[in-house]
C-alpha cells in the first residue's frame, strides 16, 4: 500500500511501493515511471510467451489418421552436389526420423507419404546445402534451438524457406534483421526477395529508404543494375510512395 502525505503547500503526496520516492498523489501505489517501466516489463513477457507457446507449438509431434501409415520409420538425409548429385566431400548421412520431418514440414510430409523415391529408398537426397547447415537444420527441427551466424542463418533460411518450416524461417529472420546495418540492406533485400522472407525484406527496405542519397554510390547497386534491375524499380516506387505520403501529411498538417 502507497503512504499518504501532505506537503507544506497542501499538496497531496504518496510514496512510491516500488521506488520508493515521493510523487503526487494522481495514481494509486506507484510513480508514473515505475508504472510505465512495469507496463514494458509486462509487455515484453507477452512477447516472451507468445514466442514459448509458438515452439512449444512447433515441438508437438503431427498426429496421423487412422488411414494413413501408423507410423513412419528412419530416415537418412543426405548432402548432394547439385549438378552431378553426388554425395559432398566429408560428408556423412544425417539420421532423422520420418514422423518428426513429417510433423514439421509440409514438404517432407507430402514427399513421405506418397510413394516417391525418397520414401522407398529410406534416403532423402538434398542438394545445395552443406553439411554442418543439414546437421544444424535436423537440430532444429528436434529442439527448435539453432547456433547461428550471419552465414548460417542465411543458410537455414533458404532451407527454411524451401521445405516450408516457417518457425525457423522466422527464427533466422529475427536474428539477420537483429544484425542489419545500413551496408548490408541491398544485399539483404536481394536475398530476402529471393527466398520470400517478408519481415526481413520490410526492415532492408526501410533501411535503404533512409540512405537514398547514398545508395548508387554501393558496389551492390551496380551489381544489381546489371543482375536484377527489377529490385532497383521497386526500391525507386517505394521511395517516391514514401515522398508522396510525407508531403501528403504535411500538407494536411498545414492546411489544419
Amino acid at each position: 500500500m502507497a503512504l499518504m502525505m501532505s506537503t507544506d503547500g497542501g499538496e497531496e503526496m504518496m510514496k512510491c511501493v516500488s521506488c520508493k520516492e515521493e510523487y503526487e498523489a494522481e495514481d494509486a501505489g506507484t510513480c508514473r515511471e515505475c508504472y510505465e517501466e512495469a507496463s514494458e516489463t509486462e509487455e515484453e513477457l507477452k512477447r516472451e510467451i507468445e514466442e514459448l507457446k509458438s515452439k512449444i507449438n512447433f515441438l508437438r509431434f503431427w498426429t496421423p489418421h487412422r488411414s494413413t501409415t501408423p507410423c513412419f520409420t528412419d530416415v537418412l538425409l543426405l548432402p548432394v552436389d547439385a549438378d552431378s548429385g553426388k554425395p559432398l566431400p566429408n560428408s556423412v548421412p544425417v539420421p532423422a526420423n520420418k514422423a518428426v520431418l513429417a510433423s514439421r514440414s509440409p514438404v517432407f510430409k507430402a514427399m513421405l507419404e506418397t510413394e516417391m523415391e525418397e520414401s522407398l529408398s529410406g534416403t532423402i537426397r538434398l542438394s545445395d546445402v552443406s553439411y554442418d547447415a543439414l546437421r544444424a537444420f535436423v537440430n532444429y527441427l528436434y529442439t527448435a534451438e539453432a547456433c547461428l551466424d550471419d552465414d548460417m542463418a542465411c543458410n537455414l533460411l533458404i532451407l527454411a524457406d524451401k521445405y516450408e518450416v516457417k518457425h525457423l524461417k522466422t527464427y533466422c529472420e529475427k536474428f539477420l534483421i537483429s544484425k542489419l546495418i545500413w551496408e548490408s540492406s541491398l544485399i539483404s533485400y536481394s536475398f530476402a526477395h529471393q527466398h520470400n522472407a517478408h519481415n526481413l525484406l520490410d526492415a532492408a527496405l526501410s533501411l535503404i529508404l533512409d540512405n537514398m542519397d547514398k545508395l548508387s554510390k554501393r558496389e551492390e547497386y551496380m551489381e544489381l543494375v546489371e543482375k536484377d534491375p527489377r529490385l532497383l524499380v521497386e526500391i525507386y516506387e517505394a521511395y517516391l510512395s514514401k515522398q508522396t505520403n510525407t508531403a501528403a501529411a504535411a500538407t494536411t498538417t498545414s492546411g489544419g
